[in-house]
């Protein structure tokens, strides 16, 4: 039987576990994919400890963990069309991606280009879609300044990135351990921690025009202080009422295949590197998530996927 990473109740890392599973059944407007690579991002764990998207209903356990894959197409369910059987894609895998075969939602799952490896193409579906949809919202003239909080994770990475390769000026927050790695991108470095405004200001004394938060809690409060119109103020790192209660929003996500085309297209250009920092085969997805989970990686953290 095919082998998945899951959990099996709400918890710590005690409820995770490998199990074996029946081979998923592609329904309407799916995909049956032979996983290659599967992406790591923080709401992987967050769902683990009891954490429900909006409209989400309650889980059903064993969960297989896992939001973000790419891989082969093995079967097409029932309306789906442009895709067929061996195909080389990449999506959202709402019902799990660490895992030999996965679901995929067919609207948001996208043909990889031949010169994207499956190992950066499985970034792209969670982290790097949300910077393109946050950054395309801002919608910023070239030449503004923008704030991205957190820019040292793989949203943040991907934020900066995006808004340099669309002429934005980038002041990025992230602690002084990810210093050069944030100016690698091509943002000015402002260290994250109490006090942020202060040292914003002197990054860039002209003030900035947008902030894109992936934090959330004071940073968020702080960062909106620094805008005179709030209405360029958006998280992916708070909930909604919070933001609103400072007179910004959320990021609107498109979820469609046509944002994952366009940033396929930004890696495949050279404009957007997904910076993969780790990767780990599928027998240590525990210790994949715990490096997510620990807050400390810089970029992508990739779990493969033997063929």
């Amino acid at each position: 039987m095919p082998k998945a990473y899951v959990y099996t109740r709400h918890g710590g890392p005690e409820t995770e576990a490998f199990a074996d599973v029946d081979r998923p059944v592609p329904g309407p407007g799916e995909l049956l994919v032979a996983v290659r690579a599967a992406g790591v991002n923080p709401v992987d764990w967050k769902l683990r400890t009891g954490f429900r998207r909006p409209g989400e209903g309650e889980a059903r356990f064993p969960v297989v963990l896992g939001s973000e894959a790419a891989g082969v197409v093995e079967e097409v369910g029932e309306g789906v069309t442009g895709f067929a059987v061996g195909d080389e894609v990449f999506g959202n895998a709402p019902a799990g991606a660490f895992a030999e075969y996965a679901l995929l939602t067919a609207s948001v799952t996208a043909h990889k280009p031949a010169a994207l490896s499956f190992t950066d193409a499985a970034t792209l579906p969670v982290a790097a879609a949300t910077a393109y949809d946050g950054v395309r919202q801002l919608d910023l003239p070239e030449g503004a300044t923008l704030l991205v909080t957190g820019a040292g994770g793989g949203v943040g990475a991907a934020a900066v990135q995006i808004a340099r390769a669309w002429g934005l000026r980038v002041v990025g927050l992230a602690s002084a351990a990810k210093k050069d790695f944030v100016e690698s991108l091509g943002a000015v470095h402002v260290p994250s921690g109490p006090g942020l405004a202060e040292r914003v200001r002197a990054a860039a004394p002209q003030g900035v025009d947008a902030v894109y938060d992936l934090v959330g809690g004071e940073v968020l409060a702080e960062a909106a202080g620094l805008l005179a119109d709030r209405t360029k103020l958006i998280t992916a790192g708070a909930a909604p009422d919070t933001v609103a209660a400072l007179g910004g929003s959320r990021v609107e996500r498109a979820r469609t295949a046509a944002v994952l085309d366009e940033v396929a297209e930004l890696v495949v250009g050279g404009e957007l590197d997904p910076h993969v920092s780790r990767t780990f085969p599928l027998d240590e997805a525990g210790q994949a998530l715990r490096t997510v989970e620990d807050g400390h990686a810089r970029g992508k953290v990739v779990i493969e996927v033997a063929a």
